[in-house]
């Protein structure tokens, strides 16, 4: 098992989000019950922590969470240990069972596996998101619940134009069927429409929340996401490496932005609608690399291992116009979330 995070740790994840808290309608939570899948990744350390937060400023709020791993989880985050406002049943999101007797009124379904080794087996990947989303809306109608928020992802879209500086929320821009590496976008695109399908059939209410880049602690330095490789860098390595030709353009919104942003749009987003998820402040990967030198490791060296392409420019920034009229911002800054991201590590 994972060695448990340090209370320096929990404490920096706690100020984190008591620093966006004023933002969340806190309202529309207190009192629900809620169901999460995909509540021990990184979005669920941030959910549960902003969850812990409310729950301590006197907004009950009660979550049962799926995980194939509770104890895990709990061993890696103690700081959720014998929390009398959280559960846990343990299964797959195919085919989990709760007890007869349980409701709940909101639900979150946020579990996909999203590694380099899961996009390696497209098939079990695509029969993942739909067949688990097939398994948390029958469990949605059978436990009562009212309101679903779908996490899905900017991924829907397909390769984003690059004359398009932003991808808009109503872009009915689609990735190609054709390749099979597009198994987690259509996966989720499948995800959307029986959402809108439940609905028909059943009243079920549900909103999209199509989710781009994220920074912060709780994101892994060694998997497949740029910032994290240059956060481990800056922090342990002698170079800033960029493996690529540094052009493709992204953003971050910071973990407990991301949080706030979630459960506000459970409940009060439009039912049917989706929202980019994510910032519009966007860098290309080689400037990011600079940004982490200049905020982390002013010393050292940034180095781009290819050179620059010929293919036209690779985006990957959303347009967050409707998140912006529910009063939804990218609070933490860029700079800052770097920071943070660095102290949290160099506290573990």
């Amino acid at each position: 098992m994972q060695a448990p995070l340090s209370p320096a740790q929990i404490a920096l994840l706690d100020a984190s989000v008591q620093a966006v808290l004023p933002h969340l309608m806190r309202s529309a939570l207190q009192g629900k019950r809620l169901f999460i899948t995909g509540g021990t990744g990184f979005f669920g350390l941030w959910l549960l922590s902003t969850l812990a937060a409310l729950n301590r400023s006197g907004c009950p709020v009660q979550a049962c969470v799926l995980s194939r791993d509770p104890k895990a989880f709990l061993h890696k985050h103690p700081q959720f240990q014998a929390q009398a406002w959280l559960s846990f049943v343990q299964g797959n999101v195919r085919d989990f069972a709760l007890h007869a007797a349980q409701s709940f009124d909101l639900l979150i379904h946020a579990a996909t596996e999203t590694s380099m080794a899961a996009h390696a087996e497209p098939q079990t990947m695509f029969d993942d998101i739909v067949l688990g989303t097939r398994r948390v809306l029958d469990t949605a109608l059978a436990c009562g619940v009212a309101r679903v928020l779908l996490v899905s992802s900017g991924a829907v879209y397909g390769v984003q134009p690059a004359e398009h500086r932003h991808q808009a929320d109503d872009s009915t821009l689609a990735c190609d069927p054709l390749q099979s590496a597009n198994a987690y976008g259509e996966g989720k695109r499948v995800m959307e429409l029986m959402g809108a399908m439940a609905h028909k059939a059943h009243g079920l209410e549900f909103v999209v929340a199509r989710c781009f880049a994220f920074a912060g602690p709780g994101l892994p330095l060694d998997g497949h996401f740029a910032i994290g490789n240059f956060v481990r860098d800056a922090l342990h390595a002698e170079k800033i490496s960029v493996q690529g030709d540094g052009t493709p353009m992204r953003s971050y919104l910071y973990g407990a932005d991301l949080a706030v942003w979630l459960l506000q749009l459970l409940t009060q987003g439009q039912s049917g609608c989706a929202y980019n998820v994510g910032s519009d402040e966007d860098l290309s990967i080689a400037a990011l690399a600079d940004r982490v030198r200049d905020c982390l490791a002013p010393d050292k060296p940034v180095e781009i291992m290819q050179a620059p392409s010929a293919q036209p420019l690779k985006r990957y920034v959303p347009a967050i116009n409707r998140a912006r009229a529910l009063g939804l911002e990218p609070w933490t800054s860029l700079d800052e979330a770097l920071r943070l991201s660095a102290e949290y590590w160099r506290k573990a």
